[in-house]
């Protein structure tokens, strides 16, 4: 057995009146992500770890945002897909460390359901996703609650 680790990292930013979706859940607050499709930075990242960790190319190259079919589109679907590829190329996802970049709202409460609806898209048991939430102490656009950032490392495995 051989394992592969993928590195992801999005960041957006914030403004007012879009919805705020972490991980696949919508988080009560007043602004959220500007992005071609629901802006999902936790979804983004993960992608990109998954799809690096098995030299699939990243987000980008599967869902540009040029192409206007993924216009508002929920990223979970990101997610479903790069499980498909990884699947095709005999890919097994060993394990998920996330840590998200937010003044705030404060996140905790929110990660159960994030782990559900990442693990669910993932087809893993949740054991397999873990979250954590960081501040930037008031640095930079993250800081200031301008943006949102998320890194990402993941884990697989192939025989």
């Amino acid at each position: 057995m051989s394992y592969r680790c993928g590195i992801g990292y999005d960041l957006h930013r914030l403004a007012e009146g879009r919805k705020l979706i972490i991980g696949g859940v919508e988080v009560p607050f007043e602004k959220g992500p500007v992005g071609h499709s629901d802006g999902d930075v936790v979804a983004h990242a993960l992608c990109d770890a998954l799809l690096g960790a098995a030299g699939l190319g990243d987000i980008g190259t599967h869902f540009p945002d040029s192409d206007p079919q993924w216009k508002g589109a929920n990223s979970l679907l990101f997610l479903e897909h790069a499980r498909k590829l990884l699947d095709e190329k005999h890919f097994t996802i060993e394990y998920v460390d996330a840590v998200v970049i937010l003044e705030r709202p404060k996140l905790g409460p929110h990660f159960p359901k994030m782990r559900e609806a990442l693990a669910k898209s993932l087809r893993v048991p949740v054991e397999k996703i873990h979250l954590k939430a960081k501040t930037n102490e008031g640095v930079d656009a993250v800081g200031r609650g301008e943006a949102i950032a998320v890194h990402v490392i993941a884990t697989l495995s192939t025989l």
